[in-house]
């Protein structure tokens, strides 16, 4: 993306943030959250701290970082602090008359929010933010969206190229590290997570960790996957048959394959996240599956891969139009194997659009 573009998209986050705020009256922001500090600059390093007010844009970082946030960070004045930036904030909040700042709760120890209280001085209220940052996040724009479009498009891709390193024999690590090779080698920052690949009874385990163990015929194996790219995540799973499957496992395929489709239909500008789960679930009990799916249909996913909103039971908050979110109905039975398919979905005024195009009907190796 262009640094023209960069920049008026970072300013417009804290334009948007500053309306959020007026709106619920917080007149002033400690922001600690290194992902919403990316967020609102641009800024990537891994020690910084923005305080974001009316006409107030901070972002304190230490000597390691002083060159790079002159480089990334927009819309924001950059301060370099050799003793601790959380102090300098606070120090800074004391000496210019704040009377109210709000700051991340879920982000600040006991001990930081100590040190924050102390170095304010006793005329500051600290009161929580909530998830401001958040709630904006759940809608992603232009560029954000081209981000994990890019992401899902090498997700895609590097599928496609490991089947025919899928066979029996191969080992759960060495095909999950062949997929993170193959992502860095496309362009991607890596992986947006640690690659699941599972076999046989260890699939019916939905996040279990690759091992050693070697692929063997007949079994399922499931994969989960996903680039980052320019900081964006993609979230994909496909599950493949090693030889001609069973009866029961092609109805427990079919079944979750249905599922999916069901749950992507119903994942609808205005639509509560909560129906995009029951659809799945709706589905599962009709083939007598519900008991064995056993997590919630999906996740909002950009800048970390798990983010608002949550797909699940009785969940109310509404998807809008730009928001990108998970949908991976699964099914795991004790013994036998688990079966999961997931797509990253953009969820659009026209409807879904699917962002990790890898094809689902290649599902049987040999």
């Amino acid at each position: 993306m262009s640094a023209e573009k960069s920049s008026t998209s970072f300013r417009d986050r804290q334009e948007r943030l500053r309306a959020l705020m007026e709106a619920r009256r917080v007149p002033l922001i400690v922001v600690t959250h290194l992902i919403n500090v990316r967020y609102l600059t641009g800024f990537t390093g891994s020690a910084g701290m923005v305080i974001l007010g009316p006409s107030q844009g901070i972002l304190w970082v230490d000597p390691r970082y002083t060159l790079q946030a002159r480089e990334q960070a927009q819309g924001v004045e950059v301060l370099e602090e050799k003793k601790g930036i959380l102090k300098a904030a606070a120090v800074w909040l004391g000496k210019n008359g704040v009377r109210e700042a709000a700051f991340e709760a879920a982000n600040l120890s006991v001990a930081q929010f100590d040190l924050l209280r102390q170095e304010a001085g006793a005329g500051v209220s600290l009161k929580p933010a909530g998830e401001l940052i958040e709630e904006l996040r759940v809608v992603k724009d232009r560029e954000e969206i081209e981000a994990i479009r890019s992401a899902g498009k090498v997700t895609a891709e590097v599928f496609a190229e490991l089947l025919p390193h899928i066979h029996p024999g191969a080992t759960e690590n060495d095909l999950a590290a062949e997929i993170e090779y193959r992502m860095r080698n496309k362009g991607a920052e890596g992986a947006a997570f640690e690659t699941i690949v599972v076999s046989g009874p260890r699939s019916a385990y939905p996040h279990a960790r690759p091992s050693t163990k070697a692929l063997q015929e007949s079994e399922s194996v499931i994969f989960d996957l996903g680039a980052i790219v320019d900081g964006y995540a993609a979230d994909m799973t496909r599950t493949v048959f090693l030889g001609e499957p069973g009866r029961r496992q092609r109805n427990l395929y079919s079944a979750v394959l249905k599922a999916q489709a069901g749950a992507i239909r119903a994942a609808q500008d205005s639509a509560p996240a909560g129906k995009v789960d029951s659809a799945a679930r709706r589905i599962l009990a009709k083939h007598g599956l519900a008991r064995y799916f056993t997590h919630s249909t999906g996740h909002g996913v950009g800048l970390e891969i798990h983010e608002r909103p949550r797909l699940g039971k009785g969940e109310t908050t509404c998807l809008r139009s730009g928001s990108v979110i998970t949908v991976e109905p699964g099914v795991y039975l004790e013994g036998f194997g688990g079966i999961r398919i997931e797509d990253t979905v953009l969820v659009g005024p026209d409807g879904p659009e699917i962002l990790t195009p890898a094809p689902k009907d290649n599902w049987i190796i040999g």
